[in-house]
C-alpha cells in the first residue's frame, strides 16, 4: 500500500492540494466498511489529483476519506454514524478505538509533514494553496435532472476562514482569471479544515482556498471521466497561475 500522500514540487509560492482524490483503505478499514466501492467512489474526488498537475507544487491523498478525512477537525475525520457522511451505512461492525487512533495518527502525520513544507514556503514569502475538490449535482439518481445551476456553480470558491480585507485581491483574481466558466464565491461550500489550519497558521503569509468543481467533468454515478473537460480545467488553472501572485504582499 502506498504512503498517506505524496509532497511534490516543493518549495513553490502556489500549491495545489487534492485531499479528498484517494480510495484506498488499509486492510481492517476496508474489512469493516460496509460501503462497496463505487458509493465510496461517488462521495470522494476522482481525477482531482489530476487537477494538482497545473505547475504548482502539489500534496495528493492516495487513503480514502472513508478512513481519515483531512477536511475535518481531528474529533471528527474518522467517521462514525450515517449522521456524519450524508445518511451512508458505514459499517458492518464498528470500528474499534484502536483502529480510530491509528487513523487519528495518520492525521497528525498529514499536518505535521503539511507544516513543515509550508513553513519553509512561508519563510519565502506569500504563498497561495489552493484546496482541491469536487462536488455532486446529480444526487437524485444518473437519469435524474441535475440541481439547479443557480445554486451550483461550475466553481465554487470557498473563503469562510480567509482575511478578506488582506487576501480579497487573490480571491478576484482566482475569479476574474477564469472568465469562460461558472466562478462563485461560498455559494455551496465555504471550505474545510485544511484551509482553516493553512489560514490560522499562517494569517499574513498563507491565502489558502477551498475550490469546488462541480462533477460535470465526469460522470458522478459511473467514475467515467471527460478527458477533454478535465484537460480544458487543467489547462485554465495552469494559465490562471500568475495572476495568483499579482497581490504579493497579502493586501486587496
Amino acid at each position: 500500500m502506498r504512503p498517506l500522500c505524496s509532497f511534490t514540487g516543493f518549495p513553490n509560492q502556489v500549491i495545489a492540494t487534492a485531499i479528498h482524490a484517494g480510495h484506498e483503505l488499509r486492510p481492517e478499514i476496508a474489512a469493516s466498511t460496509a460501503l462497496d466501492d463505487s458509493i465510496r467512489l461517488r462521495e470522494e474526488d476522482p481525477f482531482t489529483d489530476l487537477l494538482t498537475a497545473i505547475g504548482a507544487a502539489s500534496v495528493v491523498v492516495h487513503r480514502s476519506r472513508f478512513e481519515v478525512d483531512l477536511n475535518r477537525p481531528r474529533n471528527e475525520a474518522v467517521y462514525r454514524n450515517p449522521e456524519d457522511t450524508w445518511g451512508l451505512d458505514l459499517w458492518v461492525q464498528p470500528v474499534s478505538d484502536p483502529e480510530i487512533e491509528r487513523s487519528c495518527m495518520l492525521y497528525d502525520d498529514f499536518y505535521r509533514e503539511l507544516g513543515r513544507r509550508l513553513d519553509d514556503v512561508a519563510a519565502r514569502g506569500p504563498f497561495v494553496l489552493l484546496d482541491l475538490h469536487s462536488y455532486n449535482h446529480r444526487r437524485d439518481g444518473a437519469d435524474a435532472p441535475p440541481a439547479q445551476p443557480a445554486a451550483n456553480p461550475e466553481i465554487n470558491v470557498g473563503t469562510g476562514s480567509l482575511d478578506r480585507d488582506r487576501w480579497g485581491g487573490v480571491v478576484d483574481a482566482f475569479i476574474e482569471a477564469l472568465p469562460e466558466h461558472d466562478v462563485r464565491e461560498n455559494v455551496r461550500f465555504r471550505g474545510g479544515e485544511l484551509t482553516r489550519w493553512v489560514n490560522a497558521r499562517y494569517p499574513d503569509r498563507g491565502c489558502a482556498l477551498a475550490i469546488e468543481f462541480k462533477k460535470t467533468f465526469m460522470d458522478e454515478w459511473t467514475g467515467t471521466l471527460d478527458d477533454d473537460h478535465l484537460a480544458e480545467l487543467r489547462r485554465d488553472l495552469s494559465a490562471m497561475l500568475p495572476a495568483l501572485t499579482t497581490t504579493p504582499s497579502g493586501t486587496s
